[in-house]
């Protein structure tokens, strides 16, 4: 399930599309740092989410966690890949909280990271996340 040769150029291309897309219609304004993800399902499914912020800082839901669990609402529980894009030269980093809900869907998923020029850097959650628990330590 986890595997990168699992995922098409063409699935990886329509994620990192998706995810520059997603950081369009993020709702930014205290960081100003627009960030979007799209996330690819075991069933062939895509779905994306951009960052919230609110002035209550807490409460502010960052494009991954968005992504997953408006995926989750339509029934998806096996993540195979997520793009995360942002318009700033740097790549992006998922935060730790985002790496663990990424983690209770996948072991090892392919986190793909893009820039504004469309540069991408490709890595595993295992890499971001090592020595991670998931729900099946709890069941």
């Amino acid at each position: 399930m986890d595997s990168v040769q699992e995922i098409s150029q063409e699935q990886i291309e329509t994620l990192i599309h998706e995810a520059q897309e997603a950081y369009k219609n993020a709702y930014v304004p205290y960081s100003h740092y627009p960030v979007g993800a799209a996330t690819l399902w075991e069933s062939g499914r895509i779905v994306s989410g951009c960052n919230v912020e609110n002035a209550s800082f807490g409460l502010t839901l960052c494009a991954e966690r968005n992504a997953v669990f408006h995926a989750t609402f339509h029934g998806e529980r096996r993540l195979k890949a997520v793009a995360i894009a942002v318009p700033t030269d740097a790549f992006p980093s998922p935060c730790g909280a985002c790496r663990q809900v990424l983690r209770e869907f996948s072991r090892d998923c392919l986190v793909i990271l893009v820039n504004e020029k469309g540069q991408t850097k490709f890595t595993r959650l295992s890499v971001l996340l090592p020595d991670s628990f998931g729900p099946e330590f709890l069941g």
